[in-house]
């Protein structure tokens, strides 16, 4: 998360870290709504990777990171309280949710900017395939071990691998195999 040393989130973890982030529908009534608290300490986290994943994502955060006064944070999740509806309650500790620390994260910067550089076209494919959308312009923006992310004439749109992937040959398996899958 990028927040402004101004903001009270930031005044209160510095005082407390354990934190909570509450995820939901936007709805009239959220208690009518399934909804997950994620549970866990906040601190800032200083690093230059953090900062350009984020930016891909949200490239009009340039602008508060040039001006200064934010940082960003990590919340280190403890467990998830998933509440399905009245009475149907339940915590998941980290270690049942949490994905493993993959080599793929270290690969992704190489790979967004190998497919953005030499494949672009083959991200137009999958957008087209996936979402049946006919974007101008399309560039993958993140990658992970469960799929990746391109931004398509601004919209994000996640694109799910078949199987987990855990380094760079194996997304590149799945990559060429969405990719056939697309022009078939």
């Amino acid at each position: 998360m990028l927040i402004s040393h101004l903001a009270e989130h930031t005044q209160n973890a510095e005082h407390d870290v354990k934190t909570g982030f509450l995820v939901s529908p936007l709805t009239r009534d959220l208690q009518e709504q399934a909804r997950v608290s994620m549970i866990g300490d906040i601190a800032p986290v200083d690093d230059p990777v953090i900062a350009l994943r984020y930016t891909r994502f949200f490239p009009e955060t340039r602008q508060y990171l040039q001006i200064g006064g934010f940082r960003f944070f990590r919340i280190e999740p403890r467990s998830l309280r998933y509440i399905a509806g009245f009475g149907s309650i339940h915590t998941i500790t980290a270690d049942s949710y949490l994905a493993l620390d993959y080599p793929i994260a270290d690969a992704e910067s190489e790979i967004i900017e190998h497919m953005n550089k030499d494949h672009a076209h083959t991200l137009l494919d999958y957008c087209r395939f996936v979402y049946q959308k006919k974007p101008a312009g399309a560039m993958m923006i993140g990658i992970d071990c469960d799929g990746f992310d391109v931004l398509a004439d601004g919209e994000v749109l996640r694109m799910e691998f078949s199987s987990e992937v855990t380094n760079a040959g194996e997304a590149r398996s799945e990559l060429v195999k969405l990719a056939q899958a697309s022009r078939a």
